[in-house]
């Protein structure tokens, strides 16, 4: 994908098997929706990495690779591109430098995950490079209890400061500025106070992601629990403690102060038990379900994240406004997403998805279904999405309005509906995107990285051959920008400070306690269709209560659009190995007749995955098909 090429069209059209479900959940009124946007031009350019050493070898990274001595990545360098500077002619990454010589040579410092910045405009620094590594060399001094893991770099608007993990990254002369060397750069750790007393190193953060106003971050947390992993995410303030006086480190740095959990008992739980008759369900599309947090829109007015499915195993993401608390469903296509950025105008978003791949459709082709054995089977349905490190994921770009009628977005990188594998070109499907895309502050251009598919998720016993990369010193990974031609720069004004609270969610002080989501209590219930019919669901808990174990559906008739009809059965059980792995027993018997006809079948004795929600090996007994309009979708090969 790092090579220059305009892409005319790559819109996907699934109208056949995708018609009129889009609507679900979204905050617009369908004749409030403009009709989707046309094709646009796009150019995808490739950014130029620093040079790659051939091993991890003390001084392999020699004089002919790089004459200057300012190091060399690795071939796999666990490469991430971040945001641009707000120059526009900047970019932070991440990468892991290999093969310096040994101390007391002046190029040791190049060695280890360390934060860079990448010419964006074909230019380059004083010394001719066309990169800088912004931390190596910083001393320990000026790095007094810094995080080693370095994740999701992001600028602040100031040029000055990187949000780099759970680490901020200072330099006062400007990122970019050539006297901003290992002496001017501090990198400065990040602290959340969890407990009452202050101790210690402070709650747990992962996927930390900038406000548009540089004062609040957003974050996740997982709690694992005997039952299995609960994710919840937060929003709060990041206040500069130049001495503190309670914590580890106690060292400068900057704290989360005034943090928000992005959950509420009342307006949080998709499915509830209706209040007036207490044995039907409701499912409400426009809960706050919010999971993992992704990211802000460019105003600053949006929190993006991931929730619990509004059609069953179709995993998406959202967005709801900070203030209102008003949901909208930003995809609607049946495969997985969870990368996202949205524009700086909030117009626009781009994802990275397994669309068109059919990674995911032997399980959500059939659309419609509403989310009941999601119940019990969101984590390990979207732990499919990857074949341990092997992403599915392709850039799309989508408009406000998001996926609807036989509108699925445009692929950044292609203009057909699929390259030549193994060719190098930027529609190579052997390439996949990684984590996270990243609009350019103008809305002009947006940046991703790719990594070629490598052992064991190809060669040896799997089927899929593995390719060598084209790539400059056959590095495995590359950065590309996608530069939307015919877009003229955007000129927005500054976004202005959020405030601290989040009135759809609860506070949550030093000390506060997890709210647990409560478990719908095992029984027999009743969900009305919204046009007609009715579905029978048993719901069975575990022992202990605490955790429901199996849900069973019967369904009569069942519509809620008054075009497509659902009858059959689905039964799904769960075992939870460990917090981190679980089980499947999946018995389906699914007909739908109307716009969306098809069927999702599981072999006469079932359907049986086991998944490790880390690590991501897809293996499973038997099969589980879904028919669309004739089109038959089959699940990946075991380990594949």
């Amino acid at each position: 994908m790092r090579f220059s090429l305009i892409l005319g069209i790559s819109v996907l059209s699934e109208a056949a098997a995708f018609v009129s479900q889009q609507a679900a959940g979204n905050a617009y009124l369908p004749d409030s929706v403009p009709p989707p946007p046309k094709p646009e031009p796009i150019i995808i350019t490739k950014l130029r990495l620093p040079p790659i050493s051939p091993s991890s070898k003390n001084g392999s990274c020699t004089h002919d690779l790089n004459p200057k001595g300012t190091g060399c990545i690795g071939k796999d360098s666990d490469l991430h591109s971040g945001h641009f500077l707000h120059d526009g002619k900047h970019l932070l990454a991440v990468a892991n430098f290999t093969g310096a010589p040994v101390a007391p040579n002046p190029a040791s410092i190049y060695q280890g995950q360390q934060l860079i910045l990448l010419k964006t405009d074909n230019t380059t620094f004083r010394n001719g490079d066309w990169w800088k590594c912004i931390t190596c060399g910083v001393s320990e001094e000026n790095s007094a209890g810094r995080s080693v893991a370095m994740d999701y770099p992001q600028a602040f608007v100031d040029g000055k400061r990187a949000l780099v993990g759970t680490n901020v990254v200072e330099c006062v002369d400007g990122l970019a500025s050539e006297s901003c060397g290992p002496d001017s750069v501090r990198i400065i750790p990040l602290r959340w106070n969890s407990t009452t007393n202050s101790t210690g190193p402070g709650g747990s953060m992962r996927e930390l992601r900038l406000h548009p106003d540089n004062q609040h971050i957003g974050f996740s947390s997982l709690r694992p629990t005997p039952e299995g992993v609960t994710q919840y995410a937060f929003f709060g303030r990041i206040s500069y403690d130049p001495s503190p006086e309670f914590g580890i480190p106690q060292v400068p740095r900057y704290d989360v102060v005034e943090v928000n959990l992005l959950y509420n008992t009342e307006a949080s739980p998709a499915i509830i038990v209706s209040p007036e008759d207490r044995t039907e369900l409701i499912i409400r599309p426009e809960a706050l379900s919010v999971g993992e947090l992704r990211g802000f829109g460019g105003t600053g007015n949006l929190v993006s994240w991931l929730g619990y499915p509004i059609e069953s195993c179709n995993i998406d993401v959202f967005a709801s406004d900070l203030t209102t608390g008003e949901v909208r469903r930003l995809t609607a296509h049946p495969e997985y997403v969870d990368p996202v950025d949205i524009s700086p105008d909030d117009k626009w978003t781009v994802v990275l998805d397994t669309r068109g791949t059919d990674r995911q459709m032997f399980m959500s082709a059939l659309r419609g279904v509403p989310p009941l054995i999601d119940l019990v089977t969101t984590s390990a349905v979207s732990s499919v999405r990857n074949n341990g490190n092997r992403r599915f994921f392709q850039p799309w770009l989508i408009d406000h309005y998001g996926d609807r009628g036989s509108y699925f977005g445009q692929q950044l990188n292609s203009d057909t509906a699929s390259g030549v594998t193994g060719s190098g070109d930027i529609d190579d499907p052997s390439w996949n995107a990684r984590a996270d895309p990243r609009w350019a502050w103008d809305g002009t251009r947006i940046a991703y990285t790719q990594i070629i598919t490598q052992s064991p998720a190809c060669g040896g016993e799997n089927p899929l051959p593995c390719y060598n990369s084209t790539e400059e010193g056959e590095s495995q990974e590359r950065i590309l920008i996608a530069n939307l031609s015919s877009r003229a720069p955007l000129d927005l004004p500054p976004v202005q400070p959020h405030a601290d609270v989040v009135p759809w969610g609860t506070p949550f002080p030093p000390g506060a306690t997890w709210s647990d989501v409560k478990p719908l209590a095992a029984g027999n219930y009743t969900l009305r269709g919204k046009a007609s019919g009715w579905a029978n669901v048993t719901l069975t808990a575990r022992s202990n209560a605490t955790v429901l174990e199996s849900v069973s559906v019967q369904y009569h008739n069942f519509s809620n659009d008054g075009l497509n009809v659902l009858t059959g059965s689905e039964s799904v059980l769960r075992e939870s190995v460990t917090p981190y792995v679980e089980q499947l027993h999946w018995f389906s018997d699914l007909e739908q007749t109307g716009p969306n006809n098809g069927t999702k079948i599981t072999s006469p004795d079932g359907f049986h995955l086991r998944i490790d929600i880390d690590y991501n090996f897809f293996e499973a007994n038997g099969t589980l098909i879904s028919t669309v309009n004739g089109k038959e979708y089959h699940q990946p090969a075991n380990l594949t």
